[in-house]
C-alpha cells in the first residue's frame, strides 16, 4: 500500500480549478492561416511579496520562472509541430532572447505586441501571464522553502495566454485558467497541462 501511495504523489501533484475560458476573434482562423513563424515572449510572472526574501531576490525568481515557462511554451509548440498538429513554426528561445536584449527589453522597455512583431521578424507573438502563490521552478521552492519553512503548499497559478498579430496588432486568440498543484509540480507539467486545454480551440491546431 505505501509503494502504491507513493506512485500516486507524482500523478496527483496538478489539480484543475474552474474551466478555462477561451476568447477567439471571428477572423481568428484566417488570420492564422497567414502565419508561417511565430515566436514566445517570457511571460510576465508575479509572485507575492514575501518579508523574507528581498526584492531583488524576488525578481531573480521571478525571472527564473519567466524563463522556465517560456521554454516549456516554446517546447510544448515545437513538439506539436514535429508531430504535425501544429501547422506554424517557432522561433528558438536563444534568439528570441538575444533579441529582446539588445533590444532592451528586459532593463523594462515596453513594446507592444505589434512591436514585438516587427523586433523579432514573426507573424504572431505569444505573450502570457502567470501569477502564482509560491515559486514553481524546483530551485526556486527550495530556496523558499529554506527561508520560511513552507514545504509542499499548494501553490494556485492564475494563467492568461494570448497571440497577437503582427499586421493588424491586435489580439486574435485568448486563453484564462486557474489551476493549483504542489509547490514541486513542475513548469513542464503545468504548462502540459495548460496547453493540453489551451490547445482545444487554438487557431494554429491541424
Amino acid at each position: 500500500m505505501k509503494k502504491f501511495s507513493s506512485f500516486l504523489i507524482p500523478l496527483a501533484t496538478l489539480l484543475l480549478f474552474s474551466c478555462g475560458r477561451v476568447y477567439m476573434s471571428p477572423e481568428a482562423r484566417s488570420i492564422a492561416a497567414g502565419h508561417r513563424v511565430i515566436a514566445v515572449v517570457p511571460p510576465q510572472v508575479t509572485l507575492p511579496a514575501n518579508r523574507k526574501v528581498d526584492a531583488s531576490a524576488l525578481k531573480e525568481q521571478q525571472r527564473t520562472e519567466s524563463l522556465s515557462f517560456q521554454r516549456e511554451i516554446h517546447d510544448w509548440v515545437l513538439r506539436r509541430k514535429m508531430q504535425g498538429k501544429i501547422l506554424v513554426d517557432v522561433k528558438d528561445v536563444e534568439t528570441v532572447n538575444a533579441q529582446l536584449t539588445q533590444a532592451g527589453y528586459f532593463e523594462s522597455r515596453t513594446l507592444t505586441p505589434r512591436e514585438l512583431c516587427e523586433l523579432l521578424e514573426v507573424d504572431a507573438v505569444v505573450t502570457s501571464n502567470f501569477r502564482m502563490t509560491k515559486p514553481m521552478s524546483e530551485g526556486a521552492a527550495v530556496a523558499v522553502g529554506l527561508l520560511t519553512g513552507i514545504w509542499g503548499a499548494t501553490n494556485e497559478v492564475s494563467v492568461s495566454m494570448d497571440l497577437h498579430d503582427r499586421n493588424t496588432g491586435r489580439m486574435f486568440w485568448n486563453f484564462s485558467h486557474t489551476l493549483s498543484g504542489s509547490t514541486f509540480s513542475s513548469p513542464r507539467q503545468m504548462v502540459d497541462e495548460l496547453m493540453r486545454l489551451a490547445s482545444r480551440n487554438l487557431p494554429y491546431r491541424q
